[in-house]
């Protein structure tokens, strides 16, 4: 388990697939804020309402300029599925073997039904145009996130 990355670090760089079949790299995605939400698994009740929240906000990401991922340890098909079925209109990124989200600290020990094991803490990282982690949310609460994270874009100078 690794620490969590902290508002005001070089957001880790990263390439991975995506659910349209391309590589995203999050380097070549400077000049411009990247919203970046891991979630555990697709196509579950709660992913899918956070999933959805975002979706449904696409004028105002568009009118903030910014870059919307969802990025979970499930492979390209499997985010091709949760894509087409609830008409996700951003990127979903497969972070496969859990690399990315080690290095945000997002891979964590959890507890559930008293069984402990590791897993995606759902949390997101919103990176300013330079590359630099401007705001961490940790164990996020779906209901209203999209709200939290959008106003967040909105205030970055």
């Amino acid at each position: 388990m690794s620490e969590w990355i902290e508002e005001g670090m070089e957001a880790p760089t990263f390439v991975v697939a995506c659910d349209t079949g391309e590589n995203v790299s999050l380097a070549e995605l400077r000049g411009a804020p990247v919203v970046l939400f891991f979630y555990p698994k697709d196509d579950t009740p709660g992913c899918t309402i956070e999933a959805c929240a975002f979706r449904d906000r696409k004028e105002d990401i568009k009118e903030l300029g910014v870059h919307v991922f969802g990025m979970s340890p499930d492979d390209v098909e499997s985010h091709v599925k949760f894509r087409d079925k609830f008409e996700l209109n951003f990127p979903l990124l497969a972070d496969i073997g859990h690399k990315v989200a080690e290095q945000y600290g997002a891979w964590r020990e959890k507890t559930r039904d008293g069984k402990t094991s590791m897993g995606i803490q759902r949390s997101t990282f919103l990176i300013d145009a330079a590359g630099k982690v401007a705001k961490v949310w940790q164990a996020v609460d779906v209901q209203g996130h999209d709200d939290e994270v959008l106003t967040a874009v909105s205030e970055l100078s």
